[in-house]
């Protein structure tokens, strides 16, 4: 009876051991659950999420990051002032203040100015390119279904009964450019920001191009990478599109 227990007890901890051994080696195994499990949040992570994500790995000059800066308007706290000739878009605060965002803006005979308000709002909208644009780029698709690949981006702001939107991207280079046709387009990080504190009915004021900062603006697209530079000369390039 006694040797009978001995070998209970000595079978209970060896049995003990080799739990602890195996909770071990599994924490520690790089295919354990909890790697499996980090997988598997990074798989659920939204596509605003990983959009975010790859425009935070890029370095963006200061003045193009979203920012709040003294910016004097007689317009209401807010109302949207967009700013082409500068590439900035501002959200009124109040009180000499307003969010500052760096924007994309029209290329060349696609820049326009005057009043409109936000009629809709769309998250991971579908992109269908307008008729007057199809006409001059035939190869288009009709139809492009939202997601990280969709050129409007994150979210969309629809202005009046235009065809212009205030917009994300897929090109986070183009922000501080004149490539599009006439929309403003932001990072998708910062048109989820302007969209979250927007409303329908919201003014938007476009103002009109001057022709004060074109030398600094030119100066800023010479900057720009090469293979920028060929889409900013290139108005049949993807990235101005829209």
């Amino acid at each position: 009876m006694h040797r009978q227990s001995i070998c209970m007890l000595t079978t209970a901890v060896a049995l003990a051991l080799g739990f602890v051994s195996a909770h071990d080696s599994a924490c520690a195994d790089p295919l354990g659950f909890a790697t499996l499990q980090a997988a598997d949040e990074a798989a659920s992570a939204s596509p605003q999420d990983a959009a975010s994500d790859s425009e935070r790995s890029e370095p963006r000059p200061a003045h193009l990051r979203r920012q709040v800066v003294a910016y004097q308007t007689a317009e209401a706290k807010g109302t949207i002032i967009i700013d082409t000739s500068h590439t900035y878009l501002y959200y009124v605060l109040g009180q000499g203040r307003a969010v500052r965002y760096g924007i994309g803006v029209g290329r060349e005979g696609f820049t326009w100015a005057g009043t409109q308000i936000v009629a809709r709002k769309q998250e991971w909208p579908d992109w269908y390119p307008p008729q007057e644009m199809i006409e001059r780029q035939p190869y288009l698709p009709r139809m492009m279904s939202g997601g990280l690949g969709n050129p409007l981006g994150a979210r969309a702001i629809y202005l009046g009964g235009t065809v212009y939107r205030i917009h994300g991207t897929n090109a986070p280079d183009t922000i501080g450019t004149r490539v599009s046709s006439g929309c403003i387009r932001l990072l998708n990080e910062d048109i989820t920001d302007l969209y979250d504190r927007v409303t329908i009915g919201t003014k938007i004021v476009v103002l009109p191009l001057s022709s004060r900062p074109d030398a600094e603006l030119a100066h800023r697209n010479e900057r720009a990478p090469v293979h920028l530079q060929a889409v900013i000369r290139n108005s049949s390039s993807a990235h101005g599109l829209y």
